[in-house]
């Protein structure tokens, strides 16, 4: 565990310095929540974080990297489903309904809180067929951790996605600043949380963070209802079935991560000194590929693997009106993003990981 380290009270004046003249107004309260350069900045040296929707696909490898630098007990994972033994063993666990405020606002106050990830969502597909209860989570349960975070003066991280974009968006490749307007309630929830944070962060001073992630690929857990999910039941079927029938077309072409590059991102975003950031919502990439591109490079490995493409029209429809590449300059230039995995790397990685765990389970069963 890495040891936390004060910034220099120089170097934290400077920062806020830089942040005040990009300030767009002031307020009352904006004046009141800002800290003077006396002040520790312990938001940055060493924080108490919070990860809503933790049993989801990415916040427990997010919270063992949060762990390994700030300590098992600084972080803590919520949920609401019961989570596996292994999960409890890892570091702490409570139960956290975003939809409940007042439940929400006792773990922050009761734990000292000072970072929140707020990964609770539905995502694109499985919104789509349940609206309400999708508006619900994704932007009753947003303005819940919006008010906590102000109140708190909290460093609040909420992702967006590739869904954030619509058919009138720019495709290849989309910039951080554009015409969006999406068409799934998942996206038009997302925009609302870029705009309702960046309006906070203008209006009071809100240490809102954005990252539109584009699709994310996992061996580690199951596809959880989003467009981009063939790139990760792929793998499962190659080594299980060796047969994959994809829902979308085989040029379809789509913006794509490694997990462990989407959590070294989301770290790395959150550590970044204030003064670094000119936009608070930033593409980030990685990888862009279509299907047929990735089942050529998987036949690298296991030539026999057969694919049979039968389009979903709910998700082809999602995916065409999606951009084919993301813009991530500003984010390699403000803060130093730059990716690891390429296509290759990523699908070795991928089939290495699964073949370790089916051995595991076979070694366990026998």
């Amino acid at each position: 565990m890495k040891t936390c380290k004060r910034a220099s009270a120089f170097f934290r004046s400077l920062c806020r310095f830089s942040l005040l003249h990009r300030s767009m107004s002031w307020s009352p309260r904006q004046i009141r929540c800002w800290k003077g350069p006396e002040s520790s900045d312990s938001l940055s040296d060493c924080p108490r974080v919070l990860i809503t929707g933790g049993l989801g696909q990415l916040g427990i490898g997010l919270a063992q990297m949060l762990r390994q630098q700030y300590g098992r007990e600084n972080v803590i994972l919520s949920d609401i489903k019961k989570p596996p033994a292994e999960v409890l063993d890892m570091g702490p666990f409570v139960y956290a309904d975003v939809l409940d405020y007042k439940n929400l606002r006792e773990l922050v106050v009761n734990n000292g809180i000072t970072w929140l990830v707020h990964y609770s969502a539905m995502l694109s597909a499985v919104g789509e067929t349940n609206v309400q209860l999708s508006r619900a989570i994704n932007i009753t349960g947003l303005h819940n951790v919006l008010d906590l975070a102000l109140d708190n003066s909290m460093r609040l991280f909420v992702p967006s996605t590739i869904g954030a974009f619509g058919p009138s968006s720019p495709r290849d490749p989309a910039p951080d600043l554009c015409i969006q307007r999406p068409r799934t309630i998942y996206g038009v929830s997302k925009v609302h949380a870029e705009l309702m944070g960046e309006y906070l962060h203008h209006k009071y001073g809100l240490d809102f963070r954005c990252l539109r992630y584009p699709g994310v690929i996992s061996a580690y857990t199951h596809p959880g209802g989003g467009t981009t999910d063939y790139a990760v039941q792929i793998f499962h079927d190659a080594l299980s079935t060796g047969h994959h029938e994809c829902y979308l077309h085989p040029k379809t072409r789509l913006p794509m991560m490694h997990i462990s590059d989407c959590h070294r991102a989301t770290v790395e975003f959150m550590q970044a000194p204030e003064c670094q950031l000119y936009l608070r919502t930033y593409n980030i990439a990685a990888i862009s590929f279509t299907p047929e591109e990735v089942v050529e490079e998987i036949r690298k490995h296991l030539p026999h693997l057969r694919v049979t493409y039968k389009p979903d029209p709910i998700r082809q429809n999602i995916a065409d009106s999606w951009p084919m590449r993301f813009d991530d300059s500003n984010a390699r230039r403000d803060w130093g993003w730059e990716p690891a995995f390429g296509l290759p790397e990523l699908v070795t990685d991928m089939l290495s990981h699964h073949r370790n765990r089916r051995a595991s389970v076979d070694l366990g069963v026998s």
